[in-house]
């Protein structure tokens, strides 16, 4: 005897604008596949599993198979699953041959189907099933994964693909069930040929859902500053983030602005953890942060060095611990302010209450900046924001000033040479350093300074902009409709050296586990590591900023403090002269 018909609970939730638009075109046709591109944050889950409640209810499909890119999502689509009256089961291993009874379904992972795809594919044919490929662009990691995919649902009844991201991969690596059409490309060399391009049967992107109040605004806070290394031929090398000038000193400046000795990592997350601290006090009294590193040895120091600022530890979460999703979840709803992380929260991972993010990873490519960035932007209330503190450097900044733009899975034509395929902007980190570089190359010492704002692709670096704030002013800072992007510059730019001063306190008061500032002996010699010149434009912007809080003329403010710390004018002035007059400045803000 037949079991009663299962009761769904499709359209127990209201819908948002897109989603209904989305099914009402899949409807219009019911295709056997179905792209949907909708921005992270948008709410891709819920039309996928409102549509499959639709179809089940419809007895048009009879089964609905998940597959997602990580153990921890499938938890997630199992209860948002369970919350549409679907019983999906998040358990079911490889070693299971039929699906369970009792339940509808299951989920999956990408890599659980590269392991047996004909396992999955006798499961997805037994009846009629809903296959639902979660970021599908997975299915182009590399061959055998859209190999396998291909196999394993090929002979499914309907396939509904889902990404939220821009995605990149070599020529011949065609993800399943997505259709392409010819376009035309411009290479790096400027020349233009034929490549690929995916083509979505509906797209919802960030312009659209800002526009709807679907995500949050995000203001993206850059942050420069001047890195000092020892390079491979064993030279030192020091340059600025934002004046590195070739590419390879670029990467060089980044890769030491991240390293934990230095003061780059303790200043960004002093201002990372201020302004999770505004938003807690005015609207949003959960507010939370995630930093973002390249490997676990950098994310266990950072956790450390958010220990030591903010006086709490945060949420390490780690890829191989086998509590990383339990530790997920309790930071989705706990109170805790802030979870360092690798890749654990790239992507999908729900955290409504995360509303900031600190940058401190190489990893560079559209596809993952807009899986981190996607992270802090899913709105609750319409007066919540998001910043993003990262480096000022090219990449980030061309990422950030872009990311209202739509963007398909390219598949560019093919490159002619071995470097050409080497710059191709693939999903991956930066290629390691040979073994003799690694034991050679050497960070020695970063510090950091405010850069400037980046929102809407304009940058606002909070001097000169408009008259100065006022202090009721200043507590509002980042909020939608109460300060400007100027005014956020501004008072990131005024709090600069107040979180410098909080730094070298937490150094002096280290409890051991951390270097303390009397360990870096180079900031204290006589010929210290930062040039001459970089000291003159920090001493040039600090007048500034006395000039007009003070409405002092520059040229008076600059007597003055040759008289309070006496020495040759600054362009023939040594490098301990021009480090007193420095701080000799920030007493005067």
């Amino acid at each position: 005897m037949a079991s009663p018909a299962p009761m769904y609970a499709a359209g127990a939730r209201p819908l948002r604008a897109w989603q209904q638009q989305a099914l009402e075109r899949y409807e219009e046709t019911s295709p056997k596949d179905f792209l949907v591109t909708a921005t992270p944050g948008a709410g891709k889950t819920t039309f996928a599993l409102t549509l499959a409640a639709r179809l089940l209810q419809r007895r048009e499909v009879a089964r609905v198979v998940v597959v997602a890119p990580t153990d921890h999502l499938r938890l997630q689509w199992a209860d948002a699953a369970d919350r549409a009256g679907i019983v999906l089961d998040p358990g079911l291993t490889n070693a299971v041959g039929p699906v369970r009874a009792g339940t509808q379904g299951y989920v999956t992972t990408y890599a659980q189907v590269a392991g047996k795809p004909m396992l999955h594919a006798a499961r997805a044919t037994a009846v009629k099933s809903l296959v639902i490929l979660d970021e599908i662009h997975h299915a182009g990691d590399g061959l055998s994964w859209g190999d396998a995919v291909g196999e394993a649902f090929g002979m499914a009844a309907r396939r509904l693909c889902l990404t939220g991201t821009p995605f990149r991969t070599k020529a011949d690596e065609r993800i399943p069930f997505v259709r392409y059409e010819e376009d035309t490309f411009e290479a790096d060399d400027g020349e233009r040929g034929v490549g690929l391009a995916s083509r979505a049967d509906y797209t919802y992107g960030y312009k659209e859902a800002l526009a709807d109040s679907v995500v949050r605004p995000v203001v993206f806070a850059a942050y420069t500053g001047t890195a000092r290394w020892r390079n491979s031929a064993g030279e030192v090398v020091a340059a600025s983030l934002t004046e590195a000038g070739t590419k390879s000193v670029e990467m060089a400046a980044w890769r030491t602005v991240l390293d934990p000795k230095g003061q780059w990592v303790p200043h960004v997350i002093a201002a990372m953890d201020e302004r999770i601290t505004h938003l807690r006090e005015h609207g949003m009294p959960d507010a939370a942060g995630l930093v973002l590193a390249s490997d676990q040895d950098d994310a266990r120091a950072y956790a450390r060095i958010v220990r030591r600022i903010t006086g709490k530890a945060p949420e390490l979460i780690l890829s191989d611990d086998p509590k990383a999703s339990k530790k997920i979840e309790r930071f989705a709803t706990g109170s805790a302010r802030i979870a360092v992380c690798v890749r654990m929260v790239s992507e999908g991972v729900d955290i409504p209450r995360a509303a900031v993010l600190a940058w401190m990873t190489s990893y560079r490519t559209p596809l993952f900046f807009a899986q981190a960035v996607g992270r802090v932007v899913r709105a609750r209330d319409p007066q919540e924001s998001a910043t993003v503190f990262l480096p000022a450097v090219r990449p980030l900044l061309a990422l950030a000033a872009t990311m209202e733009e739509q963007r398909n899975h390219v598949m560019p034509p093919p490159k002619r040479t071995e470097e050409d395929l080497e710059t191709l902007d693939l999903d991956v980190p930066e290629k390691e350093a040979r073994e003799g570089e690694l034991q050679k190359w050497e960070a020695l010492e970063a510090d950091a300074r405010f850069a400037h704002v980046l929102h809407g692709g304009t940058a606002h670096t909070g001097a000169g902009n408009r008259p100065a704030l006022a202090p009721d002013e200043e507590d509002f800072v980042g909020i939608p409709g109460l300060l400007t992007p100027e005014q956020t510059a501004e008072l990131l730019s005024k709090r600069d050296d107040e979180l410098r001063i909080r730094i070298a306190a937490s150094h002096r008061h280290d409890d051991g586990d951390f270097m303390l500032v009397e360990d870096h002996p180079d900031e204290h010699e006589t010929n210290g590591w930062r040039d001459a010149a970089d000291l003159r434009r920090e001493i040039n912007r600090l007048v500034s900023r006395v000039s007009a809080k003070t409405s002092t003329p520059h040229a008076v403010v600059h007597t003055q403090l040759r008289q309070s710390v006496p020495g040759p004018p600054s362009a023939s002035a040594s490098v301990d002269v021009l480090r007193m007059r420095r701080e000799r400045l920030r007493t005067m803000l």
